[in-house]
């Protein structure tokens, strides 16, 4: 009698070890500060630990949908271009001030996006705090809504109120990190390099 040959059952065999999870291509950025030295591991340290803590806050009863429509507003600099050439319409003794003011704000954007395709670094990816809003791309510095709006806010101060500008600049840069898509480094860098263009812009259009 020849051998009987039992298939087994998948179902009862039992499974193997499951492999870790791939590691997030967004913590990359992180490691390699952590690893250039100490001023590297500390900005990686400072990033984690205010990223963690104002993500962790787009809990009930926040805002999250008001700050995400907030937020909305800044994409591809859309509030502050509108802002720019409203003044140009109505404003037209100070049009070339307000001219500046714009050129500014679209230069910061262009510059940041040269910047973002160099840099290459991914958007945060935490499985415990995953991101509330989409975005147009997964890369991450430094932060385009944080260069656009602190441009306008340098370019624009002479002709509104400053403070306000600031606040609403601030505010829109910080959506970005509450709703889960930039690193408080992003913002950093994002804010030097608005307020370094609009300066620029100023003394072009002759905004004194």
């Amino acid at each position: 009698m020849g051998a009987v040959h039992v298939q087994a059952d998948p179902a009862a065999v039992p499974p193997g070890p499951v492999p870790p999870p791939a590691d997030p291509a967004a913590r990359r950025s992180l490691r390699v500060l952590w690893s250039s030295g100490p001023v590297g591991r500390a900005v990686a340290k400072v990033d984690l630990w205010l990223y963690r803590r104002i993500r962790g806050a787009a809990r009930p009863p926040a805002p999250v949908g008001a700050i995400s429509r907030f937020s909305h507003l800044g994409e591809h600099a859309a509030l502050w271009l509108a802002i720019g050439a409203t003044g140009m319409v109505v404003d037209r003794r100070r049009r070339r001030e307000w001219a500046g003011g714009l050129g500014g704000v679209l230069v910061a954007y262009v510059v940041n996006v040269l910047i973002k395709a160099i840099a290459r670094r991914k958007r945060p990816f935490f499985a415990e705090l995953p991101a509330l809003v989409k975005t147009p791309t997964d890369l991450s510095f430094p932060s385009a809504h944080a260069s656009s709006s602190f441009a306008a806010a340098r370019g624009y101060s002479a002709l509104l109120p400053a403070r306000p500008l600031y606040v609403v600049a601030t505010a829109m840069a910080l959506s970005r990190i509450f709703l889960g898509v930039h690193y408080p480094s992003d913002i950093a860098a994002g804010a030097t390099l608005g307020t370094l263009v609009g300066s620029a812009a100023r003394r072009r259009g002759r905004v004194r």
